[in-house]
């Protein structure tokens, strides 16, 4: 199975980054992707977090849910993207993650739950957090999937609940901002999680303007298999669940631990 990182720059002009997802998506489709992966927001951003966001939220069966829904049919693959969902709360919005199968049918969504209240942030003033939900998984070809979204990936302990419900790859959709030592962190915790729990990770964030670019995928070794630098591309790679059970044979800390995620 072959994933494609499409790291893009979204604007707030939604028909801008809809064409711009079509593009990215039908070089990963001809690269022979099954599942194209895009970044956090990529229905719609802007530089400072606003109401503005609020504004163009839109629910996970809107307009450009529907556009997505046509292009995944059209090319025949599972696509991920960040949207700015629609919430009950008039003044926040849901940042979620939408998948969408090769039949155009939706597969699953994610909501955020770790707001991005730091770094001189307050994501929380405009999004609500999602619930603690069991964990999202999802299956393309013979892997399973698990979601999680930008600032999710300095916590440890979802990473873990997801991969205790069968993920054999962690998707991190970003924006991730940059300052210093930034991109730094970004692939030192891709790493991370991967090492720690002996899977694939993949993390792929809008490019610079809005984000560090660097979008990054790592195997259950901890080894690069795939990676872009600052420029907006797609970069493929392939997930073989075998190199798992090679990884954890001669490394079982998963079995070796003494602590759970119980919540």
């Amino acid at each position: 199975m072959k994933i494609a990182l499409c790291q893009m720059l979204s604007t707030e002009d939604k028909d801008t980054n809809f064409a711009e997802m079509r593009r990215l998506a039908e070089i990963g489709a001809a690269r022979g992707a099954d599942l194209v992966v895009f970044p956090e927001w990529a229905m719609f951003e802007v530089a400072e977090l606003s109401r503005v966001f609020v504004e163009n939220a839109e629910p996970l069966d809107g307009p450009f849910a529907s556009r997505v829904s046509a292009l995944a049919a059209e090319l025949s693959v599972t696509i991920v993207y960040g949207l700015v969902e629609t919430s009950p709360d008039p003044d926040r919005a849901y940042n979620s993650l939408l998948v969408i199968g090769p039949d155009g049918e939706r597969v699953t969504a994610y909501r955020k739950q770790h707001l991005y209240d730091a770094f001189g942030f307050k994501e929380s003033d405009f999004i609500c957090p999602g619930d603690l939900d069991a964990p999202e998984t999802f299956t393309v070809g013979d892997a399973e999937i698990g979601l999680l979204t930008c600032y999710d990936l300095r916590f440890p302990e979802p990473a873990r609940r997801v991969v205790d419900a069968g993920a054999q790859v962690l998707l991190y959709p970003a924006s991730w901002v940059p300052g210093p030592r930034k991109e730094f962190h970004w692939k030192t915790l891709l790493l991370a999680r991967a090492i720690e729990n002996t899977v694939y990770v993949a993390g792929v964030s809008q490019a610079p303007g809005l984000g560090v670019g660097s979008s990054l995928a790592v195997d259950p070794m901890g080894s690069t298999i795939a990676e872009l630098a600052e420029a907006v591309d797609v970069a493929v790679f392939e997930v073989d669940p075998t190199r798992i059970d090679v990884v954890r044979a001669s490394n079982p800390s998963l079995a070796n631990r003494r602590y759970q995620v119980t919540s």
